[in-house]
């Protein structure tokens, strides 16, 4: 089984994540760039965080054989704070850079002026940068915001086709499909989707355009939940083609909108500017006990 995580945040996951997504069957992610946690203090701030999503975080990944490509945009909670909004300023000149396959997470938080401006505005950018766009939909209200959301998708320059509506819910999934957008759901432990929900979901609207992420955050989440999904769609009825559509071929088919989808992991280098993911030296065992001060012992 192949699966391609469309949405996942392996900023905030270990090692040890991508090693078990590997072996869950993961092959492939996307990494939109999204609120930290906390307040950040300046546009500057957001620019580390874009090298990171372009260099560290590849390099990680394809450590364990996964293929890993980001979405930039100013998210839609720090639309609100005036020391982050010039960093609109600054994404042209990511935008433009292999690996980039869509602008986001954008969309609604609140739903507030300064928000449909964000939203508005790096709509213009995925345009002007023939990208398609991941839009979040807020947790609160999310049937308003959608709704918010598809008045300025049509107002945009960018087709609905090119668009794919993330975090949806039995409440919201009809509207973004008759809205032309792709559709996203995130599958939690304890919020938004689960795997029961997910399958009752695709058995009425079908897998078309649908995609299912993990979301997978510096909360409570789990980055195996599209793998989980999947054997929970086997077990209901639904054909290994099935899955294979809405695991893989939809995150491909989204993302290689952008034409600069590469799938291929082989040849990863050792170190990135110098650094590992290793920590230390392996410990060796020696077949003889070493007649040596035990002080130069490797460990």
């Amino acid at each position: 089984m192949r699966i391609f995580d469309p949405h996942i945040h392996m900023t905030s996951r270990t090692t040890d994540d991508y090693e078990a997504m590997y072996e869950a069957g993961v092959r492939a992610v996307v990494e939109p760039a999204f609120w930290l946690g906390q307040p950040r203090t300046s546009a500057a701030s957001f620019l580390d965080y874009f090298d990171s999503l372009l260099g560290w975080e590849p390099f990680r990944a394809a450590q364990y054989g996964i293929a890993h490509h980001c979405t930039l945009a100013l998210n839609p909670k720090e639309a609100n704070d005036p020391r982050c909004v010039p960093v609109l300023d600054e994404l042209p000149r990511y935008l433009v850079k292999d690996h980039v396959v869509a602008v986001g997470e954008i969309g609604y938080d609140s739903m507030t002026p300064a928000e449909d401006t964000a939203l508005a505005a790096q709509l213009q950018l995925a345009a002007t940068f023939e990208l398609p766009a991941l839009v979040h939909t807020p947790h609160r209200d999310k049937l308003a915001g959608l709704r918010r959301t598809l008045d300025v998708v049509r107002e945009s320059a960018l087709p609905p086709d090119h668009v794919l509506i993330d975090h949806l819910n039995e409440t919201t999934v009809k509207e973004a499909k008759d809205g032309g957008c792709w559709l996203g759901f995130s599958v939690y432990p304890d919020t938004k989707m689960d795997e029961e929900r997910m399958v009752a979901v695709l058995q009425e609207y079908g897998p078309e355009k649908v995609l299912v992420n993990s979301a997978a955050d510096w909360g409570k989440s789990d980055p195996l939940k599209t793998r989980k999904v999947a054997d929970a769609l086997l077990k209901a009825g639904f054909t290994e083609d099935d899955v294979d559509q809405v695991l893989w071929r939809n995150p491909v088919a989204f993302y290689g909108l952008s034409g600069r989808l590469d799938l291929d992991v082989a040849g990863t280098d050792a170190t990135h500017e110098g650094n590992s993911i290793l920590r230390g030296v392996p410990k060796t065992v020696p077949d003889t006990v070493p007649d040596t001060d035990p002080t130069t012992t490797e460990v």
